[in-house]
């Protein structure tokens, strides 16, 4: 009895050596991954939204225009960096750092796709204050798609850059991604987890894999840009990551993309995965929808070909 009350613990002290080891582990890699300061923070304008602090910047004069990112680990109106100031020329333009990611607060909350919608359209008509036109980026394009429905006085048109098959939104959270979700959430160890998901390494590889038209000459600006996003804001940045993971973010998108009026155009980059069906179905569900295909793109044609990319703009809005 005394022997297996020994190696209890014995056990006990080990795990809660292993755990405080992990632990500063942790807090070293959060700590070292924003020594670069990418995120720019000079322009200090931020939304106080009900669960925290929106960041944002504002240029440029003119008709406003919404620049809304992708929801990658990492994300940030960084994104936008190579766009805004050409389009700042004729519009006002307001880039944002959705809730969970970039400069913007990073509560530990269960995001949904209706938490961003509600972001967007509080956002439009708190801080921007008439209809807008607005470019989203990615998965971010099923936020607007559904705020457009929700609140179709705040919108005017739109712009969907590579955003995802309608059907693989359909896709809601079971047994196996409500568990994963609580993994990711445990203290320590899930975060652990997520670091190695968000490593340097992890990113730059998933870049080339899937991002890049030309994965030999990656923008390290950009690469920089993401590492330190996904680790902004220390433990708590993984929340956003277990809750896209869990498909908690998904909703099915049909009937609201069905019935909206608003005038939509969709950019695809040429070597996209999909990309040309997913254009089909789109306009098979809204045959209103306009759309072009930038040669030699993949998933940021605003970033791999940011002057085709204006041109297009500019003939929609």
């Amino acid at each position: 009895m005394k022997k297996h009350k020994n190696k209890l613990a014995t056990f006990v002290v080990l795990f809660a050596i292993a755990t405080a080891v992990i632990h500063i582990i942790n807090k070293i890699i959060a700590a070292s991954a924003v020594l670069k300061e990418m995120l720019d923070t000079d322009r200090r304008n931020y939304y106080k939204w009900r669960f925290g602090e929106i960041y944002y910047t504002k240029k440029g004069k003119g008709s406003p225009v919404l620049l809304i990112h992708d929801l990658l680990p990492g994300s940030s109106g960084y994104e936008w960096n190579k766009v805004e100031e050409a389009l700042a020329l004729e519009h006002t333009v307001y880039t944002i750092d959705l809730l969970g990611c970039g400069r913007s607060e990073k509560p530990g909350i269960t995001y949904t796709n209706f938490v961003y919608v509600q972001v967007i359209c509080d956002f439009i008509r708190n801080v921007i204050g008439e209809k807008t036109d607005v470019i989203a980026s990615g998965f971010s394009g099923s936020f607007v798609i559904m705020a457009c429905r929700n609140e179709h006085s705040l919108f005017n048109r739109v712009m969907l850059v590579n955003p995802p098959a309608p059907g693989s939104l359909q896709k809601m959270p079971g047994k196996k991604e409500k568990l994963l979700k609580y993994f990711l959430e445990i203290p320590v160890f899930g975060t652990l987890v997520y670091h190695i998901a968000v490593s340097r390494e992890a990113v730059q590889n998933f870049f080339i894999e899937n991002m890049l038209f030309d994965p030999f000459h990656p923008d390290q600006d950009l690469l920089d840009a993401y590492y330190e996003g996904a680790h902004r804001g220390g433990s708590q940045a993984k929340a956003l990551y277990a809750s896209k993971s869990s498909k908690y973010v998904n909703i099915d998108i049909v009937h609201s993309l069905k019935n909206i009026d608003n005038s939509i155009f969709i950019i695809e980059g040429s070597a996209e995965n999909n990309g040309t069906s997913i254009i089909e179905d789109y306009q098979d569900i809204n045959p209103s929808i306009e759309a072009a295909v930038l040669p030699k793109t993949k998933h940021f044609p605003h970033v791999e070909d940011p002057e085709h990319f204006l041109e297009q703009v500019g003939i929609f809005f």
